[in-house]
């Protein structure tokens, strides 16, 4: 699993984006992690799906809410990985009014995820392999804090979390 000194693993995720922009199409973008996140700090969290109820109600409306009081603490973009496919991912970013705040990222086939050992298999629910609920705080590509949630936990991830290791 990754840890706290790690480069985060080189992979592409997907973006949809709404509107044309910043040299984006209309569309799924591809976003490659590295450069993304090359000189800049995010607040990363993944999490098992969209549109399911934690993550819903309260992962990400706390990233959004606190999207204020994370800049000025020093992030540049908040980033939501799931694993789901960018069109899923765009409409779910339009459902909980994510706009320019969360930067709503696909990890369809769930490589980056499986790159970083942070998996969480939900065969048995019907929901395959998808990501585990956790958070971290990345500075120029490597991970300067890592928050990983146990099984059915919503403890650590959360923004307020994220807020307190961003100004530490």
């Amino acid at each position: 699993m990754i840890k706290v000194g790690d480069t985060l693993p080189a992979a592409t995720l997907m973006e949809f984006s709404e509107v044309e922009g910043n040299g984006c199409s209309i569309g799924p973008n591809p976003v490659d992690v590295a450069k993304a996140s090359a000189g800049k700090t995010i607040a990363l969290f993944g999490l098992p799906g969209a549109y399911t109820p934690t993550c819903s109600a309260k992962h990400v409306p706390g990233y959004v809410e606190k999207f204020d009081e994370l800049k000025s603490a020093g992030v540049d973009e908040i980033w939501c990985v799931s694993v789901n496919d960018a069109f899923v991912m765009g409409a779910w970013a339009r459902d909980q009014k994510t706009g320019s705040k969360v930067r709503m990222l696909a990890d369809g086939s769930a490589d980056f995820t499986k790159a970083t050992g942070l998996t969480l298999d939900l065969t048995a629910k019907g929901m395959g392999l998808r990501s585990n609920r956790y958070s971290m705080l990345v500075k120029d590509g490597k991970v300067a804090a890592l928050n990983v949630e146990g099984p059915g936990k919503f403890e650590v991830s959360d923004a307020a979390t994220m807020l307190a290791q961003a100004k530490g």
